[in-house]
């Protein structure tokens, strides 16, 4: 899956808003449930007999510790009709995440029929029907089976077999089936059989059954409503990571229990259909009312967890180009095609595939790749061997986005799926507590890609400015969260979707680059491919990783390492937090503490005792030192002392490689901040942003003073990095700052001090707007940082920048084909409606109503908020409240109002006067 979103501004929907989306989506939910718990599961062959309570000498028989338990029942619940009202289900399997080892499936055959018609999509569901036969081995002797199925109707429940080791015949057996029912809270399907399966026997599941697609719901099957050449259109596509194959087909929903599968769609002939693999044929068939559907079918997929089962019903155009014999479509709207709004993903995708097959020396197993651009497609990307589905916002390049960073956002997003193509799809994690072995690993090689083809690319700065800032800002030792869980048992499916987060992304990927570097990156990737070919169409776990590792640094003699990788990794990856290595520059005693959000003297009561083994790669006057560990809380390293000279200073964690922040004595700092005065540019730029954010963020915990990290930014009328200015300015001018009324006696001293050492770096940016905006198009660092710079330096009253901002607004009303620069439109707008009258908010206004893009939209209606005028603040709740005339559904408006000084009051007084109103919205 494609990595979670980091761009606040535009992704992020407010408070009152969400809580409003999610009390109806409660409703919704509800009901849904009702109408479930009031379908019957029906179960048509003759055998079948009403749900019973399954006896205590069932399933598997015979086998002693397998025995259900004693102690009295608890009541579960159950769809109606499966179960008679006041029967209880005694503690068994049902009640456990995960699936009882008794069958082993081996293959899928897989037909699904979805009702998808053209013009028949009015209402928010869709209904569908399958079958699903599922060939299975049967490893301990059982007459009960247990299978993953969720808001699913069985219509007929079969098994066939024992199945022969030859070609299929008539003359294979049949066991009974007694009885289905559903154990809802696990999502299991439970099978009753009247016969003993055999270990060691295949046998065939043989399943119907019928369900609804959901609108936008972007689990299991959904389906959305789009515009494509001027007409509104509908698709239906999937996403079934981590745990939504169950809501689509029953099946053994869990990572380990690969399988091949042959996978059919039944679709309407104006649409075409997508899946896994090459499609194989295609015929006809009718339904009851004599309807004509298309059934194609696809090839057989590799073994592959259910998680990659994917597939896509649309009415969509597409390019494609082959890369080393194996076919690429880009598939999306028929007008992004013809607008050629595809290309650059297409241009890139072939060549990245080459690069990681011969990166990791394993060819790309599948003979095709398409990849698909949702009009919206909540995850952002999905990584599905054959069908990667992508957001067309993160996929297509626009005519309107040349100065953006969207160029680059579409290769991260690329290698990242694709680098899952071997890290998840050809090696899986054995279970979800290891999910970072794919996520992590994928997040890591996105940035080996993109610097192999941009070699100019500054991969240190946007690690940490992607990666790296994100995670250390979020992580300390008391949260509860670490990489790798020792516990495999969650106890809801829930939990499982929880652990798609910034610390199995971030710090996973923090984690691989800092194995990395204290082993060398040809030791690193030797170990991976041993790794991924060993495992190769099978499962993982992270000792697996840890194992091959060590097999490989066995095998040399230059790299030696104070533990067996095992015992220094499982330290990163099963404790929370990080430490801070804190380093005495006068005596080179070096220790580590676990880091604390707001540290306290007295940290008895705080109960993170443990220590990593840490690797420390240095720097000495400007010269890379040799790499040295700190396996225990306290060393001496005599070589990191430094003496009286001006020259002579130590900087720890050389290209901030490892997962710590630093700290020095006083000394250190002081040393640091005489060498930034004196010559910055001695000191690189990752280790200057390094210094700032170390510091910045020590001071904010209680582990230096404040005036620790402001003496480091004495110097910044010398910084010309724009990245480097960007750390300050996030560390100082925070947004509870901006709004915070009690700091009207801080802001002119700030403006003073800012002022006069930011005038150099915004008259370099600024006469890049003004003469060749265009030039910023390759520098990512600069587009990344440029908004913050912009906003800051208005903020603080420069002059120059009041009037840039005025000179792109006002050309921008009177031609709005002359657009705002991409990285600092959100700024110009803002300042334009706050400078403005009515006349400039309506123009804005109007430009809402014409715009269909989220983001656009997004950004207009925070833009509105910028006024300064009540009565046009209290005109805009109006609006917002009676959905007139405009109804403003991306974001809340009443918070974004509430961020101004003046808003705030308008909002305060508009609740109190409306509150009935508001509710009722």
């Amino acid at each position: 899956m494609g990595p979670p979103s980091s761009s606040g501004f535009y992704v992020s929907r407010a408070v009152a808003l969400l809580l409003a989306a999610l009390a109806a989506a409660l409703l919704l939910a509800l009901a849904v449930l009702a109408a479930l718990y009031g379908r019957c599961a029906r179960v048509q062959p003759s055998d079948l007999h009403h749900s019973r309570v399954p006896d205590a000498a069932s399933s598997p028989r015979g086998t002693q510790e397998e025995q259900l338990p004693t102690w009295p029942p608890r009541p579960t619940r159950e769809p109606a009709g499966t179960t008679t009202p006041g029967h209880w289900r005694p503690p068994g399997p049902w009640d456990q995440l995960r699936l009882p080892p008794w069958l082993v499936p081996l293959h899928y055959e897989l037909e699904l029929w979805p009702r998808l018609r053209p013009n028949e999509f009015q209402s928010p569901t869709l209904s569908f029907t399958g079958r699903v036969n599922i060939t299975v081995r049967c490893t301990a002797a059982t007459a009960r089976l247990l299978l993953h199925s969720l808001f699913l109707d069985c219509e007929s429940a079969e098994v066939r077999g024992p199945l022969s080791s030859g070609p299929r015949d008539g003359a294979v057996g049949r066991v009974p089936v007694d009885d289905v029912w559903f154990a809802f809270d696990m999502q299991y399907m439970v099978l009753e059989l009247g016969a003993t399966l055999k270990p060691g026997s295949r046998y065939e599941l043989q399943l119907s059954f019928s369900g609804l697609v959901y609108r936008d719901l972007r689990e299991g099957l959904f389906f959305s409503i789009y515009t494509d050449q001027g007409e509104r259109r509908a698709l239906l596509a999937s996403q079934m990571e981590p745990t939504f194959a169950r809501s689509v087909f029953p099946c053994f929903d869990e990572p380990a229990l690969k399988a091949t599968f042959n996978i059919t769609i039944i679709h309407h002939p104006s649409y075409g259909a997508l899946s896994n693999m090459p499609k194989l044929g295609q015929s006809e068939k009718r339904d009851v009312n004599g309807s004509v559907w298309t059934v194609t079918t696809f090839s057989t997929t590799p073994h592959m967890p259910t998680y990659l089962v994917a597939l896509a019903i649309c009415d969509y155009d597409h390019v494609s180009r082959t890369e080393r014999g194996q076919e690429i479509r880009i598939w999306a709207r028929k007008d992004a095609i013809a607008n050629g709004n595809a290309a650059f993903a297409l241009n890139i995708t072939g060549p990245i595939f080459s690069f990681l097959e011969d990166l990791f020396n394993i060819s790309y197993p599948l003979p095709k790749t398409d990849i698909i651009a949702l009009p919206t497609f909540d995850n952002s990307a999905m990584e599905n061997w054959g069908l990667l589905i992508f957001d067309e916002s993160l996929l297509l390049m626009q005519p309107n986005d040349q100065v953006t960073d969207k160029k680059a956002v579409i290769s991260f997003i690329l290698s990242h799926e694709i680098g899952h193509q071997w890290f998840g799809n050809l090696v899986t994690m054995n279970w979800w507590n290891d999910i970072w072995l794919k996520e992590g690993f994928a997040s890591y090689f996105e940035f080996g890609v993109i610097n192999y083809f941009n070699p100019k690319f500054r991969r240190n700065e946007v690690f940490f400015s992607n990666i790296l800032h994100h995670v250390l800002s979020e992580d300390h030792a008391l949260v509860s969260r670490a990489v790798s869980l020792k516990v495999e048992n969650f106890t809801e499916t829930s939990e499982i979707n929880e652990l798609f987060d910034l610390f199995t992304y971030n710090k996973g990927a923090s984690l691989a680059r800092m194995l990395s570097s204290f082993l060398n990156e040809n030791v690193f990737i030797s170990a991976l491919k041993s790794y991924l070919k060993t495992f190769s169409y099978s499962n993982a776990e992270q000792d697996d990783l840890w194992r091959h590792f060590q097999m490989v640094i066995d095998d040399q003699s230059k790299i030696l390492l104070p533990a067996p990788v095992k015992s220094i990794m499982d330290r990163w990856t099963h404790q929370s937090g990080f430490p801070v290595i804190t380093l005495n520059v006068s005596t080179g005693a070096m220790k580590q503490e676990p880091f604390y959000l707001g540290k306290v003297q007295n940290q008895t009561l705080l109960t993170h005792n443990d220590t990593w083994i840490v690797p420390i790669l240095w720097i000495k006057n400007g010269i890379t030192q040799s790499l040295v560990w700190l396996d225990k809380s306290s060393k001496i390293f005599p070589e990191m002392q430094v003496s009286d000279s001006d020259h002579d200073w130590v900087i720890l964690n050389l290209n901030m490689t490892g997962y710590y922040r630093v700290n020095y004595d006083k000394v250190g700092w002081k040393k640091l901040k005489q060498q930034l005065e004196k010559d910055p540019k001695a000191i690189p730029v990752i280790h200057r942003l390094q210094m700032i954010d170390d510091a910045f963020s020590l001071s904010k915990n209680n582990y230096v003073e404040i005036e620790t990290a402001l003496d480091l930014t004495k110097y910044l009328a010398e910084e010309d990095e724009i990245i480097v200015w960007y750390a300050v300015l996030v560390n100082l001018v925070t947004k509870d700052l901006v709004f915070d009324v009690n700091n009207y006696d801080m802001y002119p001293l700030l403006k003073k001090y800012l002022l006069k050492r930011l005038i150099s770096i915004w008259n370099m940016y600024s006469t890049v707007i003004r003469e060749n905006v265009a030039a910023l198009q390759d520098d990512y660092l600069a587009l990344v940082a440029l908004e913050k710079l912009f906003e800051t330096a208005c903020w603080l009253g420069l002059e120059d920048c009041l009037q840039l901002s005025r000179e792109l607004f006002k050309n921008w009303t009177n031609h709005p084909e002359n657009e705002i620069p991409y990285p600092i439109k959100s700024v110009v707008l803002c300042y334009g409606v706050a400078f403005g009258s009515d006349e400039e908010w309506d123009f804005l206004l109007n430009m809402y109503s014409n715009k269909t893009k989220e983001e656009e939209r997004i950004q207009l209606t925070y833009a509105m908020s910028c006024s300064k005028d009540p009565w046009i603040l209290h005109r805009y709740l109006e609006y917002a409240v009676t959905a007139a005339p405009f109804t403003f559904n991306e974001t809340n408006i009443m918070e974004v109002v509430a961020e101004s000084e003046v808003g705030r009051y308008i909002v305060k007084d508009f609740l109190i006067n409306n509150w009935q109103a508001v509710s009722e919205r």
